[in-house]
């Protein structure tokens, strides 16, 4: 379980400062820090407590607005136990490779609405599987140090294998998921390995659904979200 309140998380600096080493308008200089943190990157189960409480995240953006949502999921009750939404100025562009760019602000400012503790954290985008081994899900878990799994949609980079590893760079960095015509690839974000990874996403997709509850959810509170706010 984590120690730290969620609303506090956004204070943590465990062991490197990362609060002004994005580099919104020079993407090289963001490159080389993406090629630094992927090295810290921990890839093993450093929790000794069972993942109960998920928190899921997502955003979505109408014109220079990010909505971002977030909920705790406790999947033993299978239920939310906790959400929260924001809204937030967005003129980043979409790059290829640089998500952190984009989404990584509107998830800090959601994620400090929190109230209640969370075990894991589910962020819709890469973490292992990136052409620099290090994605948003990877800057997230390495910003607040906790255990952060990366559910992407579309693969970024890399090879599927006959058995729906993902291999890029020599490696195995991810997982590709198969529900209902759908496909999803796991990877680590930081704090756990891949295989608790991928069985807990298999484990959080229900019924005739193809992505796991907490970022289901997530992506269509924050999709509801922006509706409501735009027809106003």
């Amino acid at each position: 379980m984590i120690k730290k309140k969620a609303n506090n998380l956004y204070k943590r600096q465990k062991t490197i400062n990362l609060r002004n080493e994005l580099f919104s308008n020079n993407y090289q200089k963001t490159i080389k820090l993406q090629e630094k943190l992927a090295s810290k990157v921990i890839t093993k189960n450093e929790s000794r407590s069972q993942f109960q409480k998920i928190c899921g995240v997502d955003v979505s953006y109408k014109n220079d607005t990010a909505f971002c949502s977030a909920v705790i999921y406790d999947i033993t009750q299978k239920k939310v136990i906790e959400s929260a939404d924001s809204k937030i100025q967005s003129k980043s562009s979409y790059v290829p490779g640089l998500f952190m760019l984009k989404e990584s602000k509107p998830i800090f400012n959601v994620l400090k609405k929190l109230k209640q503790n969370f075990d894991l954290l589910l962020v819709d985008g890469n973490g292992q599987l990136h052409p620099r081994y290090c994605g948003l899900a990877c800057y997230i878990g390495l910003k607040y140090d906790i255990p952060t799994i990366g559910v992407a949609k579309k693969l970024l980079c890399g090879k599927i294998q006959d058995d729906s590893q993902v291999f890029y760079g020599g490696k195995i960095v991810g997982y590709q998921i198969k529900k209902n015509k759908k496909r999803i690839y796991v990877s680590v974000g930081n704090k756990i390995n891949l295989k608790t990874a991928t069985r807990l996403v298999n484990e959080m997709i229900i019924d005739d659904y193809w992505y796991p509850e907490p970022l289901r959810i997530a992506d269509f509170n924050s999709k509801q979200l922006s509706r409501k706010l735009i027809s106003k």
